[in-house]
């Protein structure tokens, strides 16, 4: 709407109201689907774990530059020892003002750490007793987060009539198909929907390729396109497929299976006089 208001010449209430009645004279609109409550709700506590997490790594790189001017290396450690590890660089130091300093991060990073903490364990819980996310973690690298996050993103798996569509709705077909003298497909993906959803699926998508020892055919077909192309484009088209192997299983009800991706229903008859299906 805004791209085509933007074509006219003069901006005029009048005009936008004329141009808004051309707009749905024709028909250039869609409808929108609407999440339900308790999937906006899931949805903003996704949001407000993310953003956590975001601001507990950005502070811990903060203090981990903070103390690498003195000489200070905190080095790999996991989160829950990085507390210990920088008061274990303080001791010995006679700069008050700085060690005053680095302690008071310290303080704030433990009470983000602690809400962190305590909002990953209510995700646990949500996808424990979550029978579609269960099934969708019997896929090989998809985690709670991730498979939440896609849950939560879709709400309504019957919204979508075709696969290929659900790799459009989170943004990762290419932004160019055309035909002229011969098919062209080019650019990045589009990168349209879900941000957060697109990247776990994304991580699931790597891990997949690179931490899981067990075969899938999934897995099969994703190294070979890292073989023939490179390990970014197998990621993309693996995070495409997988999509839409979740919504199959979704719709089907059924568990993913290593050696054909997931179990697809077969498809029924119809009676050539009544056009009805036929009991399979």
């Amino acid at each position: 709407m805004r791209s085509a208001l933007s074509a006219m010449r003069n901006k005029t209430d009048r005009n936008d109201a004329h141009g808004i009645a051309q707009m749905m004279r024709m028909g250039w609109f869609r409808a929108v689907h609407v999440k339900t409550l308790e999937t906006q709700r899931l949805k903003t506590f996704l949001v407000n774990r993310r953003l956590l997490k975001r601001k507990l790594v950005d502070l811990q790189n903060h203090l981990r530059g903070a103390l690498r001017t003195y000489g200070l290396k905190v080095g790999q450690v996991g989160a829950g020892r990085f507390d210990g590890r920088v008061r274990e660089l303080l001791e010995g130091n006679g700069d008050y003002m700085f060690t005053t300093m680095i302690e008071s991060m310290l303080e704030v990073r433990a009470v983000l750490f602690e809400s962190f903490r305590k909002l990953h364990r209510i995700l646990l819980l949500i996808v424990k007793h979550d029978p579609i996310c269960r099934r969708f973690m019997t896929v090989p690298g998809v985690g709670p987060v991730s498979a939440l996050s896609y849950k939560v993103t879709i709400d309504d798996p019957t919204r979508f009539t075709r696969l290929r569509t659900v790799g459009a709705h989170l943004g990762l077909t290419p932004r160019k198909y055309q035909s002229g003298t011969s098919v062209d497909w080019g650019g990045r993906i589009s990168k349209m929907g879900d941000v957060d959803t697109r990247g776990a699926l994304c991580e699931a998508a790597a891990s997949m390729l690179l931490r899981v020892q067990s075969y899938s055919a999934l897995k099969a077909w994703g190294m070979r396109i890292a073989k023939r192309s490179s390990m970014m484009c197998a990621i993309v088209a693996v995070v495409r497929k997988m999509a839409m192997i979740l919504h199959r299983m979704w719709i089907d009800g059924t568990d993913f299976e290593a050696k054909s991706g997931a179990k697809i229903t077969e498809k029924r008859k119809r009676d050539p006089q009544t056009g009805r299906l036929l009991p399979s």
